[in-house]
C-alpha cells in the first residue's frame, strides 16, 4: 500500500516523518524474483517479491523491521505470520485485475490486539494511474483518514454493508510505473468484517460517479497489511 512510500522505502520515510501506511505493492523501480508456479513446491514460504503460485498472482513486501513469514499454501490460498516494528504486505490475487470481478474470500484473522493491521481488496491501474482499496477489516487503524488531506466522497452500499468513499493524493511518490503523483480511492466499510464477497463493480461505479475513474487494471489482490505489529492471518481468495 502507498500512505506515501513503498515497504523497502519505509525506514527513510519514517525518518521523514511521513506516514507509513498504505504502501504500493509494485514499484517499477524495485526489482523482484522472477518465481513462477512451475519453480515452486505445493506449499512454499516466500521471500519478499511478487511472482505466481498455482495459478494465483502473490505479492510480499517486508522491511527489515519486521519478521514475517508469508506463506503460500495452495491457490487462492496464503498464511502471514508476522511481529516487528515497519510495514508489511503480503497478498495472492489476480494479474491484471478485473474492473467487474466478484472476489469471495474468507480469513483467519489475528493480530495482536494492540496491532495496526488491515485486510483489503488492493490494486492499481494505469491511465490514470490510481491506487485503490476495499477495505473490509481494520484492527486499530482506520483506513480512511490515515493521511491528512484525505477527501470523504460520500458513500456505496455493496455486499450487504456500507461504505465510506474516500480520495487521497500521492504526490511524488513510489508507484507501479515509479515516482508519480496519483490519486488514490478508498472504499472502507463500516461494518467491519473477516468474509464475504466484494463486487468490484460497484465501488468502480461509484468511484465513478463521484469523478474518481479507474484506468487500465493492473494487479488486484487480497492483501493483509501490518504497521510495527504482530499477529498471524490465513487468507483464501476465489
Amino acid at each position: 500500500m502507498t500512505f506515501a512510500t513503498t515497504l523497502f522505502s519505509v525506514v527513510a520515510l519514517a525518518v521523514a516523518g511521513t506516514s507509513a501506511l498504505i504502501l504500493p505493492l509494485g514499484n517499477s523501480n524495485l526489482t523482484f524474483p522472477n518465481v513462477t508456479e512451475s519453480g515452486l513446491s505445493a506449499r512454499g514460504v516466500q521471500a519478499p517479491g511478487q511472482g505466481t503460485f498455482d495459478g494465483f498472482f502473490w505479492t510480499n513486501f517486508v522491511t527489515s523491521g519486521f519478521d514475517l513469514i508469508f506463506t503460500n499454501i495452495a491457490g487462492g490460498q496464503y498464511e502471514a505470520q508476522w511481529s516487528g516494528s515497519g510495514d508489511f504486505v503480503v497478498g495472492q490475487g489476480f494479474n491484471p485485475g478485473s474492473k467487474t470481478k466478484v472476489i469471495t474470500y474468507s480469513a483467519s484473522w489475528q493480530p495482536n490486539s494492540a496491532s495496526a493491521a488491515i485486510l483489503s481488496v488492493y490494486g492499481w491501474s494505469t491511465s490514470p494511474l490510481v491506487e485503490y482499496y476495499i477495505n473490509e477489516e481494520a484492527n486499530n487503524f482506520n483506513l480512511g483518514t490515515a493521511n491528512s488531506g484525505t477527501t470523504h466522497k460520500g458513500t456505496v452500499v455493496s455486499d450487504g454493508g456500507t461504505y465510506d468513499i474516500y480520495e487521497h493524493q500521492q504526490v511524488n511518490q513510489p508507484s507501479i510505473q515509479g515516482t508519480a503523483t496519483f490519486q488514490q480511492y478508498i472504499s472502507v466499510r463500516q461494518s467491519k468484517r473477516t468474509s464475504g464477497t466484494v463486487t468490484v463493480a460497484n465501488h468502480v461505479n461509484a468511484w465513478a460517479a463521484l469523478g474518481m475513474p479507474l484506468g487500465t487494471m493492473n494487479y488486484q489482490v487480497v492483501a493483509v497489511e501490518g504497521l510495527s505489529s504482530s499477529g498471524q492471518a490465513t487468507v483464501t481468495v476465489s
